[in-house]
C-alpha cells in the first residue's frame, strides 16, 4: 500500500515537517509495511519555504536586511536543491510578526528588505524565484523592494523619496535605468490567493490597511497615495498597475512584481504543488493524507487540503484530512475530493495545551494510527 502525506503547517502549533513526521509515525505503527511518501506543503504563506526546501533537498540561508521600520532584521529564505530557485516569504523581511501592535504603521513600513533578499539570492546564483506574499506589514506598493533593486523614485524637487506608504503621494519621476541588469534573466512566480486590485473599496489600503495599523484617516491617505502612484507609473512607464488582479496583495507588492518584474501571480498551493511535483507522487497511490490547523468553509479557497484533494480526485484516490478543529460547515469539502475529515483532539483540554507542538504531534500520531488500522482491516 502506498500512502502520500501532504499536509500544511498547523498555524501556531506544529510545522508541516513535524506534522508529516507524526502522521508517518502513526501509520507505521499500524502497518510497518506501508510505503510512505512525505511531502510537507505550504500555500504561499507560513511554512512554504521549509516545505519546498524539504521537498527538493535544498538549504536555508540567513541574511541581515532592512526590516519594516528600517532597522536591521535577520531574514531567512530558501534555495532549492538544484541551486537555481530561491523561495522567499516576504513576511520574513517585512512581516507583521516583526512588529508589536503599537509599532504597526503602513505609512512608514517598507518592503526594502524583500529587494535585499532578492539581490542576495541573485548573488548566490538564483535566477528563478518563488515569492510568498502573505503577512506583510506594508502598504508601499513595492517601492521599497524596487528601490533595493535599483529603481529610483523622485519627488518634485528631484530628491529621492524615502520609505513607506506615505511616500507614494510624493513621487513625480521614476527612473528604472538603474535596475539590476540580471533581473531581466530572472523569473518570478508569485503566490497570491487574493484578487484585490491596488486601490479602491477592494484595494490594498481599504481591505488590509486596518490590520496593519492604519486608522480611517490613514486608510484614505494610503488609498489616495496608491491611486496617485498608479497614475505616475502609467505616465512614466506606460504600465497599468491598477487593474491587476491580486495587485493589492501585500500592500501592492503584487502589482510591483507583475508590472516591474514580469511576475506571474498564481494560487499559492498550485504553485507549491507544481514545484514539488506532487502529481507524480500521488499518481499510483492508494491513499492521500492532508490537513491543516482548522478545516472550515474557507478551506475550499486555495488552502492546502483543497488543492491536494482536488489533485487526488483527478486520479480517483481517497483523501483523509486531519485538523485540530473541524467546523460543522465542511460538507462542501467532500464534494471537492476529501473523503473523510478527522479532528485530532484526543481528550478535553485547553486551547493552549492542544496548540503545544508536543501535544499536536502526539494527537496527529494517535489519530493516524487509528484510522490506518481501520483502513487495513477493511481493505
Amino acid at each position: 500500500m502506498k500512502t502520500v502525506i501532504a499536509v500544511d503547517s498547523f498555524k501556531g502549533s506544529i510545522s508541516s515537517i513535524q506534522a508529516s513526521k507524526a502522521i508517518k509515525e502513526g501509520i507505521t505503527k499500524a502497518d510497518p509495511k506501508t510505503e510512505i511518501v512525505s511531502l510537507p506543503m505550504g500555500d504561499g504563506g507560513e511554512g512554504t519555504v521549509e516545505a519546498i526546501v524539504h521537498a527538493t533537498g535544498g538549504i536555508f540561508r540567513e541574511k541581515l536586511v532592512t526590516g519594516p521600520l528600517h532597522d536591521k532584521v535577520m531574514a531567512t529564505y530558501g534555495i532549492s536543491g538544484n541551486g537555481q530557485t530561491a523561495i522567499i516569504e516576504v513576511a520574513s523581511a517585512c512581516g507583521l510578526t516583526l512588529l508589536t501592535k503599537q509599532q504597526r504603521n503602513p505609512s512608514l513600513t517598507t518592503t526594502f528588505g524583500v529587494g535585499e533578499l532578492i539581490m542576495d539570492a541573485i548573488d548566490q546564483g538564483c535566477r528563478d524565484f518563488i515569492i510568498g506574499l502573505g503577512g506583510s506589514a506594508t502598504n508601499d506598493a513595492g517601492i521599497g523592494m524596487l528601490q533595493a533593486l535599483g529603481v529610483q523614485f523622485f519627488d518634485r524637487k528631484r530628491n529621492e523619496v524615502g520609505f513607506g506608504g506615505a511616500q507614494l503621494a510624493l513621487i513625480e519621476k521614476i527612473n528604472i535605468a538603474g535596475m539590476h541588469p540580471v533581473l531581466t534573466e530572472c523569473t518570478f512566480r508569485v503566490a497570491c490567493d487574493v484578487e484585490n486590485e491596488l486601490y479602491g473599496k477592494d484595494g490594498a489600503a481599504v481591505v488590509f490597511g486596518p490590520q496593519k495599523g492604519a486608522n480611517l484617516d490613514m486608510v484614505k491617505q494610503l488609498d489616495n497615495g496608491l491611486k496617485y502612484f498608479a497614475s505616475v507609473v502609467n505616465r512614466e512607464t506606460g504600465l497599468l498597475i491598477h487593474t491587476i488582479k491580486g495587485g493589492g496583495a501585500a500592500g501592492g507588492l503584487g502589482a510591483a512584481f507583475h508590472a516591474f518584474l514580469n511576475g506571474k501571480l498564481k494560487s499559492g498551493i498550485s504553485l507549491v504543488m507544481e514545484h514539488v511535483k506532487l502529481a507524480s507522487y500521488i499518481e499510483g497511490a492508494d491513499l492521500v493524507i492532508t490537513g491543516e490547523g482548522k478545516l472550515d468553509n474557507q478551506t475550499i479557497y486555495g488552502k492546502v487540503p483543497m488543492g491536494v484533494a482536488q489533485l487526488a480526485k483527478q486520479y480517483g484516490i481517497p483523501v483523509i484530512a486531519v485538523a485540530g478543529a473541524i467546523t460543522e460547515d465542511v460538507a462542501s469539502l467532500h464534494e471537492h475530493g476529501i473523503t473523510a475529515c478527522f479532528p485530532i483532539i484526543q481528550e478535553p483540554t485547553s486551547l493552549d495545551e492542544s496548540m503545544k507542538e508536543l501535544t499536536a504531534y502526539h494527537n496527529l500520531m494517535k489519530t493516524s494510527e487509528q484510522f490506518m488500522r481501520l483502513i487495513i482491516r477493511v481493505k
